[in-house]
């Protein structure tokens, strides 16, 4: 676990632009099964989330067509949430940062971590915005 004054700017990133947390398993079921597109951040403290994932995020979610609600759990803060949302992801491996979009409670598109490091953000975001455009 981080100290919350370290994570509150990297949460921020998220929620300023519409996020909403997700701090317990209820909620990341609540979220994930609930009926259209869910997209679903794994937010982390490494630097790959810092320059690539987040800003990817945030270019997508602002895309015409996105999906229905955007979420997000914090990798090594609120542990039941994420390894919720991880067991949603099945059968990719654990990865953070992840992205993953979710239509009717289903897996539709994922970017693990590997898919993220040394890639520019837009690129990240267009891999996204291709699938909110397919699945939203």
């Amino acid at each position: 676990m981080y100290p919350e004054y370290l994570v509150a700017p990297m949460r921020e990133d998220l929620t300023k632009v519409g996020f909403e947390e997700l701090k317990d398993a209820d909620a990341v079921k609540h979220a994930i099964e609930s009926e259209g597109t869910v997209f679903v951040m794994v937010n982390s403290v490494c630097g790959c989330a810092a320059a690539n994932a987040r800003p990817a995020a945030r270019i997508a979610a602002a895309n015409e067509k996105h999906p229905t609600k955007l979420v997000t759990v914090f990798a090594g803060m609120e542990k039941e949430a994420v390894d919720a949302a991880r067991n949603y992801m099945l059968p990719y491996p654990p990865s953070s940062p992840a992205m993953a979009l979710f239509k009717d409670g289903k897996l539709v598109h994922i970017i693990e971590r590997h898919q993220i490091e040394g890639r520019p953000a837009q690129m990240i975001a267009d891999n996204l915005i291709g699938a909110f455009e397919q699945y939203c």
